[in-house]
């Protein structure tokens, strides 16, 4: 199994990501660590990706999962995944993901990301976020303004009660899903 914990900056994928790995035992791994670091000096002066600098760390990504998947390992990732084509990528590199998304509303993220220090992203980078960002409906969407230990008890209970089943088709045309399959 492998949990995909996204959702703006600032909405706590980091904090829960840990938590909830260090309570399954699981490997833990931050999206971010996966971004190049052109992308990474990018938002850091407060500039928005666009999808030609995600398109390297979306295969990173889609690779690491593939890797997951092949080794039937579990592993908690943190990634924000902000459009559903992003998801829709790397939800076909595996059928064992579960998405939970961190809904947080503005106020709550910009007062997180003002108070972080020695992190990537900062409140410059709040709007392009919020506006790149396309609400799952097929994830489990929990309150980013909850306490981390609570959101963690709601994952595990949520991940007891799945059963695996495959990923819906996606209709994506436009490339192939996982690239670095082919």
């Amino acid at each position: 199994m492998i949990i995909i914990v996204m959702g703006v900056a600032g909405a706590g994928k980091t904090t829960v990501g840990n938590a909830l790995s260090s309570r399954l035992g699981w490997r833990f791994v931050d999206g971010d660590d996966l971004h190049p670091v052109a992308n990474r000096k990018k938002i850091a002066r407060g500039e928005p990706l666009d999808d030609g600098d995600r398109a390297p760390w979306l295969e990173a990504l889609g690779m690491l999962i593939t890797e997951l998947d092949t080794r039937s390992g579990s592993a908690v990732l943190a990634c924000s995944a902000l459009r559903r084509s992003y998801r829709d990528r790397l939800t076909a590199c595996s059928p064992r993901l579960l998405w939970v998304y961190l809904r947080a509303n503005p106020a709550l993220v910009r007062s997180r990301l003002a108070a972080r220090r020695d992190h990537i992203a900062t409140p410059a980078i709040l709007d392009s976020q919020f506006a790149a960002l396309e609400e799952p409906t097929d994830a489990l969407t929990l309150d980013a303004s909850r306490p981390a230990d609570a959101l963690v008890a709601s994952i595990v209970s949520a991940l007891a009660r799945r059963t695996p089943k495959p990923p819906e088709p996606t209709g994506m045309k436009s490339e192939p899903p996982c690239s670095h399959r082919a």
